[in-house]
């Protein structure tokens, strides 16, 4: 009988309205229930979205406009635009020695790739020097000093992508500077050397010829 009572008193508490709610004064209301179509009790569906067609002014594919999006700030594009030629070209000013490359290397890179540049298996991060003659065996070495065509393309990849936890993060002085320290350390410039934006050119890299080139007349 008392848990019959109980069970009536909790109900009845539940149904209850409160007098704040019944005034008006509640800010708390429930959702407002779907709308049904008459036919057939479904709900009925959300708006269709308007198409953008109507625009028709602002929509000129043949003009380069599709109606999306704004045209890019300069200094947005400048920001993406630092890719750096085998020549040296779009390379930023500034220089950097091998000296000072060491202390950015153990700093900024060595806890990943190694103080001795040989990679770090707990990172995942490559290799970066050794492996020359290795490429045409069946364990090739693949590492900047015994891979890559081309010095510049040591230094576009730190300057956008490196160091992995922080990429950019380094200035322009301190990406010249951990590049030759690379490059040195592989034997590939002297150790002592300083590296800057017109170096490029004349660096050789010892698989500099083991690429073919592209042959398409509208590649240049």
């Amino acid at each position: 009988m008392f848990m019959r009572e109980l069970a009536a008193a909790g109900l009845a508490a539940a149904l209850a309205v409160p007098a704040a709610a019944q005034d008006g004064e509640s800010d708390r209301r429930a959702a407002d229930l779907p709308v049904r179509l008459p036919e057939t009790g479904e709900r009925s569906p959300a708006a269709v979205p308007r198409s953008s067609a109507g625009r028709g002014a602002e929509i000129a594919p043949q003009a380069g406009r599709y109606g999306l999006g704004r045209a890019a700030e300069p200094a947005e594009i400048a920001a993406l635009d630092i890719d750096v030629m085998p020549d040296g070209a779009g390379a930023p000013e500034g220089r950097g020695s091998y000296d000072e490359g060491q202390a950015v290397y153990a700093a900024r890179c060595a806890t990943c790739h190694g103080a001795d540049l040989q990679g770090g298996a707990n990172f995942g991060a490559p290799r970066l020097i050794g492996g020359r003659g290795t490429l045409d065996g069946e364990t090739p070495v693949r590492t900047v000093e015994s891979y890559w065509p081309h010095a510049s393309t040591l230094f576009d990849y730190i300057h956008r992508a490196m160091p992995f936890s922080a990429p950019g993060s380094l200035t322009d002085d301190e990406v010249y500077a951990v590049t030759a320290y690379i490059l040195g350390r592989a034997g590939i410039v002297a150790e002592g050397a300083t590296l800057s934006a017109d170096r490029f050119e004349a660096i050789e890299m010892p698989n500099e010829d083991g690429f073919t080139g592209d042959p398409r007349p509208d590649a240049e």
